[in-house]
């Protein structure tokens, strides 16, 4: 008699659990997400009941804004000058041993490789190594009152031709003066995300440059190098910078602060003068 009592027992808890396991329709909503809770933990389950966005796969088109309609026609005799057809002087750390100059014909100039196999010699080596030469493409001219005497000058973006996916630029700034182009100012961008050139354009009678990255600016011919922890992928920049500069009658001076932006978080404030926080944290209360 008491072994029937527990078979009982057994058989009503059986029973229970059936109907609740299989009991009525189920009612579904178009709002709510399914998720097992079976394999949720504490931790990750506030996380697994919100929809995931899918990372975007598409690169950037970071050379937009300089390839757009802005600043392409003038009325000053620059805008008809060839510069697709003429001789730029390189910047340092792009100079070759034996020029200083580069030309382009048709708005280009072929790289030229030389390949290093490792049966050479090291004199053989070093003799290929010398005999490359990087190439040249024109991307545009941008015409801006870069003086602010009331005539354009031109903007002549080149891009150095490598032999990869890289776009370093050069930027050269002519006048017009003595019936001929006449440089004001030049020096060279870095690659992309790693102090690219964004855009150049004029902002209250001043030269606006925007370089991708973290408080990447100019000094002189040559992009400053980048700043403790600015890391991102060459493709697609999260950051860049904008400074501005004026010309004194003999150079283009840094006006303001340097103000670095995020792309990901347009709404965000400008980090002011960045390496200065990075590299004197406790001067400024980081």
């Amino acid at each position: 008699m008491k072994i029937s009592k527990e078979i009982a027992c057994c058989l009503a808890i059986a029973v229970l659990l059936f109907t609740i396991s299989c009991g009525g329709p189920a009612e579904t909503s178009k709002n709510t997400v399914d998720i097992p809770p079976v394999y949720a933990s504490p931790e990750t389950a506030h996380v697994a009941q919100l929809p995931q966005e899918k990372p975007s796969s598409a690169i950037p088109n970071l050379q937009s804004a300089l390839l757009d309609e802005r600043n392409k026609t003038t009325p000053s005799p620059l805008g008809t000058f060839d510069f697709k057809n003429f001789t730029y002087p390189l910047p340092r750390g792009w100079q070759h041993a034996d020029s200083v100059e580069i030309t382009l014909i048709n708005g280009r100039l072929q790289p030229k490789f030389e390949d290093v196999d490792e049966e050479m010699s090291p004199e053989e080596k070093a003799e290929k190594r010398a005999a490359r030469r990087i190439g040249m493409s024109y991307v545009t001219t941008k015409f801006l009152d870069v003086t602010g005497d009331g005539s354009d000058e031109a903007a002549v973006i080149l891009k150095i031709e490598t032999g990869g996916a890289a776009i370093p630029q050069l930027v050269y700034i002519f006048e017009w003066k003595n019936g001929k182009p006449e440089l004001l100012w030049n020096f060279r961008t870095g690659d992309r995300a790693d102090g690219g050139l964004k855009d150049l354009r004029i902002e209250n009678d001043e030269v606006v440059v925007e370089m991708f990255g973290q408080d990447r600016f100019l000094l002189g011919q040559a992009e400053t190098g980048k700043i403790t922890g600015d890391e991102e992928q060459l493709c697609c920049p999260i950051y860049f910078t904008r400074t501005t500069y004026k010309w004194n009658g003999k150079s283009f001076l840094m006006q303001k602060k340097r103000l670095t932006y995020s792309l990901e978080n347009p709404s965000q404030p400008p980090v002011e003068n960045m390496a200065d926080i990075v590299n004197n944290p406790k001067k400024f209360g980081k």
